[in-house]
């Protein structure tokens, strides 16, 4: 018979765990099967055992088959193990036991036990003693980031993996877990994980909580400032850019409250927190609106007509707080129509004023050249003249 007759397979087991070496024959002719160990030591001849191991047991023997089986692997079990079959020439076959060994518990190091954001950090993870050499990967939150491992074999084919992890934090990263997961073929999911904490400078949001359309005169203004950091920040300040903070402001721990607004509050305000990290600010420009219009006292009774008349439309977005400029466009347009309309009526008058005064003296002296013209001397001259006043009465009335 040829050498296929006989066949068996390799087997990988975990270190303490449980192998089965099978040894089957095709076609059997009543030839004797017996097992070796890598030793070439009998371990079973037919359905005996001469060896005195006893962690070898038979499963099954049959004229195709002797199946045994090896409890509590150990790693100097590992080998070439043989079977065999007596005919003439023998025939042999090889099954090769690998003993796996799964690494220790993962150990993981941080070098910092708190950060702040912006700094950059190193973390190890070491899988001990295994077989074969493990592969270490790192995982924060749900990315992966990649290691160096170093790999040193420690003993008879035993070895130790250290994976260094260096990476910079920012302080989205506070409370994500850093995770090393240890892939090797006699564990599964074999992981250790660290939390990071990370600690950053203040971040920081004024809201306004009145009014909720356009500050205008006379109104409040209440301002809230919101922040958040970590450590939480103990300090929060308001003041006013290139100004004092109005005297009668009152500020109550993040709130900043103004009665009675007028114009000279105008400016811009700021609210600063600050940690042991740093400092951060948000700002809030103040542009105080004229009050809601309401019926001035004319000045003039050329311009009471005219406010009158317009008058109507800002009281219609009086109690709008849109944030929309309308209202306060109303207001300077009505006044500017007033001095438009006052402008108009001086110009007019001078110009009046202007051609009436121009005849009256184009009359006189025009007079005056004729008297001169028809006399003799000048008495007759100023005569003349006088005599003229007359007709310049009645030219005057003409023209007028």
């Amino acid at each position: 018979p040829g050498a296929q007759n006989l066949v068996t397979d390799n087997v990988t087991v975990v270190e303490g765990e449980m192998a089965i070496i099978s040894c089957r024959v095709k076609n059997n002719d009543d030839s004797v099967i017996q097992l070796l160990n890598p030793n070439r030591q009998t371990i079973y001849f037919r359905d005996m055992r001469p060896l005195k191991d006893s962690r070898f047991q038979l499963v099954n023997f049959s004229d195709n088959e002797l199946r045994v089986s090896l409890s509590n692997v150990s790693l100097s079990d590992e080998g070439r193990y043989v079977c065999q079959l007596y005919t003439d020439p023998p025939q042999e076959a090889y099954a090769e036991i690998t003993v796996l060994i799964p690494p220790g518990n993962p150990i993981i190091e941080a070098r910092d036990e708190v950060l702040s954001e912006g700094n950059e950090t190193e973390m190890t993870c070491t899988a001990m003693s295994s077989k074969p050499a493990a592969i270490i990967r790192w995982m924060k939150g749900d990315k992966e980031l990649p290691g160096k491992p170093k790999v040193e074999l420690t003993y008879d084919k035993m070895y130790t993996v250290t994976s260094r992890l260096t990476f910079t934090v920012s302080k989205e990263d506070d409370g994500v877990p850093v995770a090393c997961i240890v892939d090797h073929p006699a564990v599964k999911d074999f992981q250790a994980q660290k939390y990071l904490e990370v600690q950053y400078k203040p971040e920081v949001k004024i809201v306004v909580e009145f009014p909720q359309g356009l500050t205008r005169e006379g109104e409040n203004l209440e301002l809230s400032c919101k922040f958040r950091g970590k450590p939480e920040p103990q300090r929060v300040n308001w003041l006013k850019v290139d100004d004092d903070v109005p005297s009668h402001a009152v500020i109550t721990g993040a709130d900043l409250y103004i009665e009675n607004l007028n114009k000279s509050y105008n400016g811009t305000y700021r609210c600063v927190a600050s940690n042991s990290i740093g400092e951060a600010y948000d700002d809030y420009t103040l542009y105080v609106y004229d009050a809601p219009t309401t019926t001035p006292k004319s000045t003039t009774a050329t311009t009471t007509t005219i406010i009158t008349t317009t008058i109507s439309y800002p009281e219609i977005n009086q109690d709008s707080r849109a944030g929309e400029g309308a209202p306060r466009t109303v207001d300077h347009a009505v006044i500017g129509g007033v001095v438009a309309v006052v402008v108009f009526a001086m110009l007019c008058l001078l110009i009046v004023l202007g051609r009436y005064f121009a005849r009256h003296k184009g009359t006189y002296f025009t007079h005056e050249a004729k008297g001169a013209d028809d006399a003799a001397d000048a008495d007759t001259a100023i005569i003349n003249a006088e005599g003229g006043h007359t007709n310049s009465d009645e030219k005057k009335e003409y023209y007028i």
